[in-house]
């Protein structure tokens, strides 16, 4: 494979920089940098950027930070369709807005930020990070060391799920509770609006209306679903029974760290029995809209399944310690844990009919179908220009399509 322009010392004519005004056709528009560091933070862009259609005042401009790359982003960004930026020469530019569900990299940008969580929550499950090593010390997505860079505060505006991380912030980083703002989870609303097109969903799928879905569900790390238990997928599709479809939907982190081919190699049995292999990117938001049940671990798919008032087991107790009232702990609290020693289908079928969780979904947000107000407002707020004259909206949750 040869060097890309995104990977390359090669600069990009667009529509920033010297001479640009001799190259656009729309002059004098304000431009907005979104930083995709990886898939799962340009997965949650892609639920943001919408809000931003159709203005014709805005140009929207992708861009990978930093050298190191996990693979697969560059492929992610280039099937956006937006135009992209190498990463040195957006550092040369000052933008209108930079968007980021990352904070990788956000020290080096120039022009007011925004900062979203890339999951469900940004204080994060986990009580401690696995990026540490050997940590000492509890994280969160809202530490000090996190927001700010040779003492300053570096993001313009921090999205936040819910009064409870609007209060966890003003302890942790109290010079930047100022810059809060409880957006609720767009994510979550975007799904939530999908709900009326569970059937188109399932259609995709090849699901029939007398059949069920059972998605298994895995973040990503040694104790996640697929870390733990790679036969799961093949034994719900060896046990008997006709009215079963099963898919997969895998952390992009999976997919990056060990490659499509091994991933597909790994869950080649299941696969040849039928398995739905969900890729990264879009297609897992409807892939759980479209599920009856759900095996998963203390993921944010899992989390949004429950809140939608999916039937969710879990695949085995977290090993690593959970934040206490974290939105995979109160999860861990109120769902069945999966018999790996049993049949898997009647553990599934006994469990209590199905119901939204209230519990899990004040966790995720407290303000419910309200995310696409706030963070439109929030944006341009901080582009400083007049919001348009309508609605926003957020677009159905992209149509699944599984790996052949």
């Amino acid at each position: 494979m040869g060097v890309t322009m995104l990977e390359s010392g090669m600069w990009l004519r667009g529509p920033v920089g010297l001479g640009a005004e001799q190259r656009v056709t729309r002059a004098g528009c304000r431009q907005v940098l979104a930083m995709v560091p990886t898939v799962t933070a340009g997965s949650r862009l892609l639920d943001l950027i919408p809000l931003l259609e159709a203005d014709a005042r805005i140009q929207l401009i992708l861009t990978i930070p930093g050298s190191d790359r996990w693979h697969g982003t560059e492929d992610f960004v280039r099937q956006c369709g937006v135009l992209a930026l190498p990463w040195q020469q957006a550092l040369q530019h000052r933008w209108d807005l930079v968007l980021s569900a990352s904070h990788r990299h956000i020290e080096q940008v120039h022009g007011p930020l925004l900062v979203t969580p890339h999951g469900a929550g940004a204080l994060k499950s986990r009580l401690r990070s696995r990026k540490a090593g050997t940590p000492t010390q509890d994280t969160t997505g809202l530490d000090r060391e996190l927001l700010t860079y040779r003492g300053r505060v570096v993001p313009s505006a921090i999205a936040v799920a819910n009064e409870l991380e609007r209060a966890a912030l003003t302890q942790l980083c109290p010079e930047a509770a100022a810059l809060a703002v409880v957006t609720g989870d767009v994510c979550f609303d975007r799904m939530m609006a999908s709900e009326t097109c569970r059937s188109r969903y399932r259609q995709a799928l090849d699901v029939d209306d007398n059949q069920q879905l059972i998605v298994v569900s895995s973040s990503w790390s040694p104790d996640s679903v697929f870390g733990r238990h790679p036969e799961l997928y093949r034994r719900l599709l060896e046990e008997p029974d006709d009215g079963v479809r099963v898919a997969a939907v895998l952390h992009p982190n999976i997919w990056s760290v060990h490659g499509v081919w091994q991933v597909r190699a790994w869950l080649a049995p299941a696969l040849r029995r039928g398995l739905l292999l969900i890729p990264p990117g879009d297609g897992w938001q409807a892939t759980m809209i479209a599920s009856d049940h759900v095996i998963g671990d203390h993921g944010s798919t899992t989390s949004y399944a429950a809140a939608l008032g999916r039937s969710v087991h879990l695949a085995n107790p977290a090993e690593h310690p959970l934040r206490a009232g974290s939105i995979a702990s109160v999860v861990a609290e109120t769902v069945p844990v999966v018999d790996h020693q049993l049949p898997l289908l009647p553990q599934l079928r006994q469990a209590r009919r199905p119901l939204p969780r209230p519990e899990v979904v004040g966790r995720i947000t407290d303000r419910p179908g309200e995310a696409a107000r706030i963070l439109r407002t929030t944006m341009y707020r901080l582009l400083g220009l007049s919001e348009p004259s309508w609605d926003p909206v957020l677009p159905p949750a992209a149509v699944p399509r599984p790996l052949s």
